[in-house]
């Protein structure tokens, strides 16, 4: 199991940028496929996008899709989420989740992950 730790959260105003990072402490985080879901104030959490182990395959929620990037480098233990064009109903915590399985398509309908973070507040303002 990885521990992952948010940051990269902040105050932005419609149309901005920002940058999430996610750092994941262990040896086996390459053997990881990756996540970012978020959560607004009185809604469900929902999936954002998730990568494989290698990089090699991608999947976007279709309301980030054109906007978001999901990447990592296993060589830092690291995943990072590049958000642009922020909307103000992109406002959420923004939380980063570990598990060894790939789902594909199922990544926007699967709610137990190995392992998540504690989340980093995401502000759009319009």
């Amino acid at each position: 199991q990885v521990q992952l730790v948010e940051s990269g959260g902040g105050l932005v105003q419609a149309g901005g940028s920002l940058r999430l990072s996610c750092a994941a402490s262990g040896r086996t985080f390459s053997s990881y496929a990756m996540g970012w879901f978020r959560q607004a104030p009185g809604k469900e959490r929902e999936f954002v996008a998730a990568i494989n182990w290698n990089g090699g395959s991608t999947y976007y929620a279709d309301s980030v899709k054109g906007r978001f990037t999901i990447s990592r480098d296993n060589a830092k233990n690291a995943v990072y989420l590049q958000m642009n064009s922020l909307k103000p109903e992109d406002t959420a915590v923004y939380y980063c989740a570990a598990d060894r399985r790939w789902f594909g398509y199922a990544w926007a309908v699967v709610t137990s992950l190995n392992s998540w973070g504690q989340g980093t507040q995401v502000t759009v303002s319009s």
